[in-house]
Parts: C-alpha cells; structure tokens; sequence
C-alpha cells in the first residue's frame, strides 16, 4: 500500500501519555499518523522514535490557534483528539488558561474538522464531568453538577460534539476516561498522575502522601484499554454507537490505599528496600470526588468493548516500565 493510499488519522497531543500511546499503536497498524502538538505537557522523547518514520509527520503547533487545526486537519479521515489542559488542581490555580486550551482549542478543531470533511471526531472526555453525582456506578446519561474548571471545560466539549453532530452531520464520540495509567506517564512536576508520582517516590524510598485516608477510590484504567477504545469509536459501523459518550474504563473500583498496597508489592519485587517504606496520609484534595466507578455496559453493548486489563494487571505491566525507564531518574 503506498503512502498516498493509506488512512490519515489526526492525533492532536499525540506527544502526550495517552496520545504517544496511540500514535505507536496505529503505526503498528499501517495508518499514516500525523502528531499535532505544542508540547506544553508532552515530551518529544515520546514520539522521537517515529520522526524517521514516512507514516509520520509531526506538526509542532497549538490548538488555540485555528490555522496550526486547519493544516492539522487536510487530508485526515479520523481525529483524535487527545490535546487538553489536564488537572483539577491546575485548573483550580489557573481557570482562563485551561478554558483557553480545552474549550476553546477543542471548538478550534471541531470546526477545522468540519471544514475539512474529517468522516469521525473521536474525542477525550473525563469522568470528571460525573460532578457531585454520589450514585455508583456512573452511567453516561446520569451526571451533576461540574465539581472543578476542568470538569466544567470537558463537560461543555461534549455539548458542542453534540451540536455539531446534529447541526453539521460530522461523526462525533466521546470517551470519558476514568484514572487512565501507564508507560510514559508523567511522575513530575505538581500535576502529576497518582501512579506514576507513587512510584518514582517508592524507588527514591521517599514516603507517598495520600489525599484523605486512603478511603477515597476510583476506576483505574490502563492505558492499553484506553487505546482499544480509540480504535473501536474511530471504526465502529454502528450507527446507533455514534454521537454519543461512552466510559472508557475497567469497571472496578479500587481505593488509594488498596492501590498504594498493590504497588509496594509488586515494587517490592523489585527492590525489597521498599517495602520498608511508609505511607503517609494529608488533607483532602479540593474539587475530588470521593468514589469514581464506571459501568461499561453501554461500550460493551454498542462497541463489543472488552477490556483486557484489571488495575492489578495493568499495575504489573506499568511498574515493568516504570523500573526500566524511571529508575534513574
């Protein structure tokens, strides 16, 4: 198949955890992948193994400004887009700047994919959208009240995937990932992901702090499943799965403390040192929901979605990663 012939996929962030994830994966799968991203949270290492790649092109721009989304867009039949301003606490500390980026970049490529005749918008929703709804588990068409400014911004995405689905006929899904880990995801700075932060702290033998007394839980989900959900929203034929959300998650609930022990554990393995660690306990997290926990149903029902990874079997496959790629860190 020539390059000419293959299928274009935009992947905006593709520079990114989940984005670099995604990027590898159709790749490997003979689409021709084009990366957009500013590189404000991801890191050119996560995709420098691609750039000799004539499948790959790497477009270094921003989605807030329209003609980077318009050059991004030409040609592409799916877009996936990954590109957003993650973090309730940093959009706590700095509510415009993650309006800027996750509205209005999000209608930014919205409307350059319309333009473009883009056949699917698959997009990165949140669970963070649930709010302060306390019922378990979290159906998509049950939510409240936005708990957070990110909350708010990936809420009103998917207001506006839905009225450019029914105003201007462009294909639109989205996925509202719930506590998504795994290889390359980012153990610095003060946003960083839970997992990933534990750790880094593990092998420096320095004492995790968890947010409240460990009792607060969440769907842990790992990367790989996130990606088979990409794949199946971007190809499904079913009329009914399209313009609409799904939760993209395992479906089982796990609490900080149960998670913390899972990865002493299986760190420990590695290093026995650690299991000498302690876990230290601090206030809770403003904006966090106490419980998160997703049904799945309807992703089975509508995109045979069948995840392949529990929080245990994902954790396993994560802390290989992290031990070869984070242990000199």
């Amino acid at each position: 198949m020539s390059i000419s012939s293959k299928v274009k996929i935009l992947i905006t962030g593709g520079a990114g955890f989940i984005g670099s994830n995604l990027c590898d994966y159709f790749l490997s799968k003979g689409y021709e992948v084009i990366c957009l991203d500013n590189f404000a949270t991801g890191f050119r290492k996560n995709i420098e193994h691609h750039l000799s790649n004539p499948d790959f092109t790497l477009i270094e721009g921003d989605i807030r400004n329209f003609e980077d989304c318009r050059k991004a867009v030409e040609g592409v039949t799916y877009v996936l887009h990954q590109a957003a301003l993650g973090s309730v606490p940093r959009s706590i500390k700095d509510p415009i700047t993650s309006n800027d980026v996750n509205v209005g970049g999000f209608l930014n490529m919205l409307t350059a994919s319309r333009d473009a005749g883009v056949k699917r918008f698959v997009y990165a929703a949140s669970s963070s959208t649930y709010g302060d709804s306390e019922a378990l588990p979290k159906v998509e068409d049950k939510i409240g009240k936005p708990l957070s400014p990110y909350a708010v911004t990936k809420y009103v995405n998917e207001l506006y995937a839905d009225v450019f689905s029914k105003t201007y006929g462009i294909e639109t899904v989205g996925l509202r990932y719930f506590n998504v880990f795994g290889r390359r995801q980012n153990p610095e700075g003060a946003y960083a992901a839970v997992i990933p932060k534990f750790v880094m702290q593990f092998m420096k033998y320095e004492s995790p702090v968890i947010n409240g007394d460990g009792s607060y839980s969440r769907d842990f989900t790992y990367i790989d499943n996130v990606v088979h959900m990409n794949e199946l929203a971007m190809l499904t034929e079913n009329n009914s799965a399209v313009n609409t959300v799904y939760n993209t998650a395992f479906g089982e609930r796990t609490t900080l403390k149960e998670l913390i022990g899972y990865l002493k554990q299986y760190l420990t393995e590695y290093d026995k040192a650690i299991k000498g660690v302690e876990v230290l306990y601090g206030t809770e997290r403003m904006g966090d929901i106490p419980h998160s926990l997703a049904s799945i149903s309807k992703a089975k029902d509508l995109l045979n979605y069948n995840p392949q990874f529990s929080i245990k079997e994902g954790l396993k496959e994560a802390v290989v990663w992290y031990w070869d790629n984070l242990k000199e860190a």
